[in-house]
């Protein structure tokens, strides 16, 4: 439940929420994202958390980073750090859980209602200590997926948990069409 004059915070976990969007097959479109909780309150800010390999040329989510930049997201990057597991797999590790935590702890006396995008357990201490300063925590992540993408005790703790997948037709991208324009009208012109 969202409140037209509250103040709103959005704090996106982004590998979190695109492994959650994956799960359920679609994209999310971040503009409408950010244009439908703006809708439901007054937006404050909107804080997207991702981590980067910095050695590489090019990083896939660096156009999806920019981005966001660009367009009202309050960007928070770091370095992911690469290594080698025991069984010999290149492994990256780029948890965000600290710096997230930290900002909404700084920003709970400004707002009145904080959505976490994200179904990460860790975060349920978090959500506690935000109600405990007044603030009303909405969490979005899915429990539709095989497995569930968000913790029990992480949704139980909420004030109010957001089903993402109820919201696909709100902020999902329409999906894109693997097959070029051109490629169609010439199959279809060829099975006349």
């Amino acid at each position: 439940m969202f409140y037209k004059d509250e103040r709103l915070a959005l704090f996106i976990d982004g590998s979190n929420l695109y492994a959650a969007a994956k799960s359920l097959g679609f994209d999310i479109d971040y503009k409408l994202l950010r244009t439908e909780f703006m809708r439901r309150g007054k937006l404050l800010r909107a804080f997207y958390y991702t981590a980067l390999l910095e050695n590489d040329e090019y990083s896939p989510i660096r156009p999806l980073v920019d981005w966001l930049h660009y367009n009202g997201f309050t960007m928070v990057t770091k370095a992911a750090k690469e290594y080698t597991d025991s069984q010999g797999r290149r492994k990256v590790k780029g948890n965000m859980d600290i710096e997230l935590a930290v900002n909404a702890m700084e920003l709970a006396p400004h707002v009145d209602h904080i959505v976490l995008f994200s179904g990460d357990g860790d975060f349920r201490p978090l959500v506690e200590s935000l109600q405990r300063q007044g603030v009303r925590v909405s969490v979005v992540s899915t429990i539709r997926s095989q497995p569930p993408m968000i913790s029990d005790e992480l949704r139980r703790q909420a004030d109010n948990f957001i089903e993402l997948d109820g919201l696909r037709e709100v902020i999902g991208r329409p999906p894109r069409d693997p097959m070029p324009e051109r490629e169609r009208e010439e199959e279809e012109f060829t099975a006349k």
